[in-house]
């Protein structure tokens, strides 16, 4: 006897899964979690297999027996309905893996390659050794969650929204294919473990700037050598608001035109967090520093470490602010905000009546931090380096840092524009 439309909408979920049979190898597959299935089963060269329509009710019994009539008139054309249909290629369905994988691969091309590679691991690391197998119809809220404790158990909160925000996408790449009804990640607002708040690199008051730098050019370690590697080091990471990696792993043949007037770092896409390349442009301060260690520096790298051919450690340079007295109060990587503060606080005043505005437009500052653009329609279009106004700003901040015309603009703030 077919299935009616009160025995689908009243089927309540017991411990084990059951089936509701409708007709010609149609039935509902009630799940222990509440999910309601409809599958056909039917025969194909000899082999007993199953076809998934998706979930009731988003399809309805109609609307299933319609899927089960277009099944058949495949069998009677001699074709297997599951491979027909084209997006199936598990007889029981899709697992999320298969989805997740077309999924990448349909936005692949689209993406900067190191952030899809960037996507894929996190998958592989996190996502799929508790979904990957699942079919995809069958994951729920719950089951997605569960992943995402585990990730939170680790303390990575911030890695466990990307996971969900990740699986979502693929859910939805689903929903458009016909592959799943519905987007389990869309029921997890308000049950994710809340990110902490925001904790700014540690950074100095710009007005304690000269006696850190006094105490910077007389900074020690083992070995002349070492000690003024690492001075230099902490001064150029101060100079040109790189990130720490990005100064340490820098090598000799990244600079340009050292000697002239115009000398610039070009730092390769593979080294940046955003994955492009970026141009630092260097101040006369700078520059003296790069030429002085291209020539005296052994081997490839501008800032060897104990050995000639690695990089500095990553410890060096903060080590050595906790010896100089800065341990809580400034990082390395807080250079960078030091020097952003610095920047967008210089106005000057323009016009009558006067008023004031500021000296250094933010994309110049942003572009100087390798920022990403934040509005992608502005990023796709805007490629612009700002080399000649940033040169000026960071000479300006070289200058500033040597305590050449230092100025509290702060006093002076009358009308801001």
């Amino acid at each position: 006897m077919p299935l009616t439309e009160t025995q689908a909408k009243n089927a309540k979920p017991r411990e084990r899964a059951y089936k509701l049979a409708d007709s010609e190898g149609l039935f509902l597959l009630v799940q222990p979690n509440g999910t309601r299935l409809w599958r056909m089963k039917y025969r194909f060269a000899g082999k007993e297999k199953l076809l998934s329509f998706g979930a009731y009710p988003a399809l309805g019994i109609a609307a299933a027996r319609d899927k089960r009539k277009a099944a058949k008139a495949l069998l009677a054309e001699g074709k297997d309905p599951m491979k027909a249909k084209g997006e199936v290629t598990s007889e029981n369905g899709d697992t999320f893996y298969m989805v997740a994988k077309r999924w990448h691969e349909n936005r692949q091309s689209a993406l900067n390659p190191a952030h899809a590679e960037r996507v894929w691991s996190r998958m592989e690391r996190d996502v799929f050794p508790a979904l990957g197998q699942r079919l995809i119809h069958e994951i729920t809220a719950p089951d997605v969650l569960q992943m995402i404790r585990r990730i939170e158990t680790r303390g990575a909160l911030d890695i466990s929204r990307r996971a969900k925000q990740g699986v979502g996408q693929v859910f939805q790449f689903a929903i458009a294919c016909g592959l799943a009804s519905s987007d389990p990640t869309a029921h997890l607002r308000g049950a994710l473990k809340p990110r902490p708040r925001v904790q700014h690199m540690s950074r100095l008051p710009l007005v304690e700037i000269p006696a850190f730098l006094e105490k910077l050019r007389a900074y020690q370690e083992e070995g002349d050598r070492r000690s003024a590697i690492t001075r230099d080091a902490v001064l150029f990471a101060l100079l040109t608001w790189v990130r720490t990696k990005e100064l340490r792993l820098a090598v000799k043949s990244e600079f340009e035109n050292l000697d002239g007037t115009e000398p610039v770092w070009r730092i390769p896409a593979a080294r940046m967090k955003m994955g492009r390349e970026h141009l630092v442009p260097l101040s006369a301060q700078a520059a003296l520093i790069a030429r002085k260690m291209v020539s005296s520096a052994a081997g490839d790298y501008l800032f060897p470490g104990t050995h000639p051919d690695k990089p500095l450690s990553e410890n060096t340079m903060i080590y050595a602010l906790y010896r100089l007295g800065y341990h809580s109060r400034q990082t390395v990587h807080g250079f960078r905000g030091l020097a952003s503060t610095w920047a967008n606080e210089q106005l000057v005043e323009f016009g009558k009546p006067a008023m004031w505005i500021r000296k250094y437009h933010e994309d110049w500052v942003e572009m100087q931090l390798a920022h990403s653009e934040k509005n992608d329609v502005r990023g796709a279009y805007n490629a612009a380096e700002y080399l000649a106004p940033r040169r000026r700003m960071m000479q300006d901040w070289a200058d500033f840092l040597d305590g050449r015309k230092v100025v509290d603009i702060r006093k002076g703030r009358k009308r801001a524009a």
